[in-house]
Parts: structure tokens; C-alpha cells; sequence
């Protein structure tokens, strides 16, 4: 479907606007101290907070709520910063990647569990050891922060004995999360993570939805079929780390040592389980390698000069498109402040969290931005030195130029595209902020400078 460039222009007004309502912040901090007034000899102090646009959205019906900010890495929130050494001596060698999959996964539960806000926890191998990277933005106790992440993950199966009337079997302080709801009188039984070789996702042959099919070892076994022996027609509960995950419903005595758990689910859910009881299947043993805390004040200062530096660039960018090519020059600066709001808008929108890396790849992308317009106008002069009128020198020099930009743009991507698989942490944040400011900058100099250039070049503007 082919748009006029009059539609195009309406198009673009209506992303620039959603692009400002998003970007714009939710409250603005005024503060002000003036000097002496001479006749009254006193100062106006103006310390005040405008509530700005709440940018966000919220669809009633499916109970979806979305709001939009800038999310912050730990080098600009402050927070605390911990590498761990998984220990992997007993642990069989093809299984050391599932098994540190499934400590971070225990890890990433214990945090959000905590209340940290966007915690980022990543694996890495090197040099033979297996490590985990956690961060936590926020968290200034380096110690609080070792003791909630330090310890193995605990797999326990319980079951009911008993009426409401009678005295509980566990203290209610020792007893997981969710599991009064499910019994009157619960009970921690004797078959523990210990007791489970491993878990895999299969398919129910006869309805082929996803299954999280259970081995257990052979004393494992026998604790089970015990347990589900005595408990045909109720629910025996699955908890990890002191907190229900599964409460299957057993239909008949499992012997054989293998049960599989149902539960409507789709297949990450499955996925998501299997790895989650395989936590308590292959407990790994953590050390901490190093740990570091950082401070707010040095990512406010460092998210500071980021920012001058950024403006800095983008003035310098628009001096020297105006000096070099004019008018054409001012239309690309224009596009280039479009794509400025765009980028951050969708930075909110994904949204990205962001790091001085990131910001740093965000700023690389704002000069890359300017590549296809060079491109471009040099490729327009070179046909208006040829005697072509201006409208069919700027199709010409936008068709011409196309294959440079395509290539070029590609490569880029490319790049970051193996930066960020085989990168980590903040290396990870400026491929995924460069990515988005190429594929942007590909919109804003294609299809907004030529949608501008389209609109005036009947104005004999020249070069």
C-alpha cells in the first residue's frame, strides 16, 4: 500500500505527539531562590511539583495495566552489585547448564520475592567456573542482599490430615505460602528435592497439551507411592523455597518411581516448572566472588554529564547540517529531533533499561542517524549539478543512496546483534539501544526527510 506524502505527514504528526505524551514526565520539580527584592529586602522561593501527562494505559476488561518510564540500571539508580560462584563438583557434567539455569531461576525468584525493582540476573562461564551476576538497583545492604540470595533452593511435598477442628500438624510460620487455601491441616511429608533425579516437559499422548513428567530416585519411589497411597482423590502440594508452586491432585497410587503433573498449562509454564523443581533436583552450592554497592550519587552525577554530552552532540550535529547543506540541512535536524522523541519513546514503551552504556549507545546512535541524510544530499547535488530539476533530483538521490544506507544499516545491525548474544550485562544495553536508534534512524531518514522534502520541493529550494 503506497501513501501520499501529505498522508505520511499527518502519520508522522500523530507519532510525534503520542512519542511527546510519553516521554513527557510524570511530575516536574520546580525550584527556585531569587535574589534580594532592594524595597522589600527579602527572596521568593518557589519549591513546587506539577503533576505532568501520566503516560500509561489501562484496558479494564483484560486487567492490563501498562505505565511508561524511563527504567534505570544500577550504575544510574545506585544499588548493589553480586557475583556468585555456582559449585558444580557433584553435579553431572550435562547437567551443569540446567543446573545453573535453575539456580537462577531461584535467585530471580528470591528478588523479585524481596521487592527489588527490575533486578537483572545473568550466567556466564569463565574459564571453567559457572557464575551468576546479580544486581539489584535500590538495595544499599550488601549483606541483606548475600543472605537472600545465598542458599540452595528447598523442594517439599505436603499433604492434609486432618479437619479444621483438629491442632496443625506445623506451625503456621513454618508453613509455605497459599497452602491454608488448599488444606484443612497441612503436612510436610519425608519426600524432599533430594528425592527427585529430574524433571522433563512431555506431551499428554491423548489431549497432546504440555506435562512436566517427574523421576525420582529409588528411595524417592518408594516415598512416593506411599504418599499416594494414602492420599487417592486429594491434593498433595509442591512447594519451592517455602512457596506453592503445584498442588496436583492425585487420581491413583503412582508406583515406579515417574508422576506427572497437569495443570492446563502451556508450554513455557511447563518449561518454567520443570526448571523450577529441577532447582530442588540439582541444588548448587553458592559463593560469592565479589560484591559491591553503588551509590546513587555517582549514577545521578555520571546520568548528568551523559546528558550534557548528548546535547552537545545533537547541537554540533545540527550546526554542521545547516552550515553544510542549508535549508535540506534544517529538514534533517528536524527528522533528527522526530527521531530523538521516537527512540525514547520506545524506550519506555519495550521498555529498555538503561545503563551508561546504553545512553552511550544511544547518543553513538544520534550521529549514525545523520549518515543516510549525507547520503542522501550528497547524491541530490550530484544530479542538481547535472541539470535535473529538484524533484527528480530528490528521488534520484534517495533511490541511489538507498543501497549504501540498506548495507550499511545492516552491518550495524549485525554487529549489535552479536554483541548482544553473546555479550553480558551493560555490553547487552548499548547492542540493544544501538539496534533500536539504527532501525529508527532507517524510519526517520527515509521515510520523514523524504516525506518533508516531497511536501516543499516544488518551493525550487536548492542547495
Amino acid at each position: 500500500m503506497k501513501f501520499t506524502p501529505r498522508i505520511l505527514f499527518w502519520i508522522i504528526i500523530v507519532l510525534t505527539v503520542m512519542s511527546i505524551l510519553i516521554d513527557l514526565p510524570k511530575t516536574i520539580n520546580i525550584a527556585y531562590e531569587s535574589p534580594k527584592i532592594p524595597l522589600i529586602n527579602k527572596k521568593i522561593s518557589i519549591n513546587k511539583e506539577i503533576t505532568g501527562f501520566n503516560s500509561g494505559f489501562f484496558l479494564k476488561p483484560f486487567n492490563i495495566k501498562k505505565d511508561f518510564i524511563f527504567r534505570r540500571g544500577l550504575d544510574l539508580e545506585g544499588g548493589t552489585s553480586i557475583t556468585l560462584k555456582a559449585d558444580m563438583k557433584d553435579v553431572a557434567s550435562d547437567q551443569k547448564k540446567n543446573a545453573l539455569e535453575s539456580a537462577k531461576d531461584v535467585i530471580e525468584r528470591r528478588v523479585n520475592f524481596f521487592g527489588v525493582s527490575e533486578p537483572v540476573v545473568q550466567t556466564s562461564t569463565v574459564n571453567g567456573e559457572y557464575r551468576i551476576l546479580v544486581e539489584m538497583p535500590g538495595v544499599s545492604d550488601v549483606d541483606q542482599a548475600v543472605k537472600l540470595i545465598g542458599t540452595t533452593a528447598q523442594l517439599t511435598f505436603w499433604e492434609d490430615i486432618g479437619t479444621q477442628s483438629a491442632k496443625l500438624s506445623s506451625p503456621s510460620a513454618q508453613l509455605p505460602i497459599g497452602i491454608t487455601s488448599l488444606f484443612e491441616n497441612p503436612k510436610k511429608t519425608d519426600l524432599t528435592g533430594s528425592d527427585l533425579q529430574q524433571t522433563t516437559v512431555s506431551f499428554d499422548q491423548k489431549t497432546a497439551k504440555p506435562q512436566v513428567q517427574l523421576t525420582f530416585s529409588d528411595n524417592g519411589s518408594k516415598k512416593f507411592a506411599e504418599i499416594t497411597k494414602r492420599n487417592v482423590g486429594k491434593i498433595v502440594a509442591i512447594a519451592l523455597d517455602n512457596q506453592i508452586i503445584e498442588a496436583p491432585r492425585v487420581n491413583e497410587p503412582i508406583i515406579g518411581g515417574n508422576a506427572v503433573i497437569t495443570g492446563g498449562f502451556t508450554t513455557e509454564q511447563a518449561k518454567a516448572l520443570s526448571i523450577q523443581l529441577n532447582a530442588g533436583a540439582l541444588p548448587v552450592s553458592l559463593s560469592v566472588l565479589s560484591q559491591h554497592a553503588i551509590g546513587p550519587t555517582l549514577g545521578i552525577d555520571s546520568l548528568q554529564k551523559s546528558l550534557f554530552a548528548g546535547i552537545m552532540g545533537f547541537v554540533i550535529i545540527v550546526v554542521f547540517m545547516i552550515v553544510l547543506y542549508g535549508r535540506f540541512g534544517l529538514l534533517a535536524s528536524i527528522a533528527l529531533l522526530l527521531y530523538t522523541l521516537f527512540v525514547l519513546a520506545i524506550f519506555k514503551i519495550i521498555p529498555v533499561t538503561l545503563t551508561l552504556a546504553g545512553i552511550a549507545g544511544f547518543i553513538l546512535s544520534i550521529g549514525m542517524a545523520v549518515d543516510a541524510n549525507i547520503l542522501i544530499f550528497e547524491r541530490l547535488k550530484e544530479e542538481q549539478r547535472l541539470g535535473r530539476p529538484i524533484d527528480i533530483a530528490i528521488e534520484l538521490g534517495f533511490s541511489r543512496a538507498w543501497s549504501s544506507i540498506r548495507d550499511s544499516n545492516i552491518s550495524s545491525l549485525i554487529t549489535s546483534g552479536i554483541l548482544y548474544k553473546f555479550g553480558t550485562g551493560s555490553v547487552k544495553g548499548f547492542a540493544l539501544t544501538l539496534a533500536i536508534g539504527v532501525l529508527v534512524s532507517m524510519f526517520s531518514a527515509i521515510v520523514v526527510t523524504r516525506t518533508f522534502l516531497r511536501l516543499i520541493y516544488g518551493k525550487g529550494i536548492r542547495v
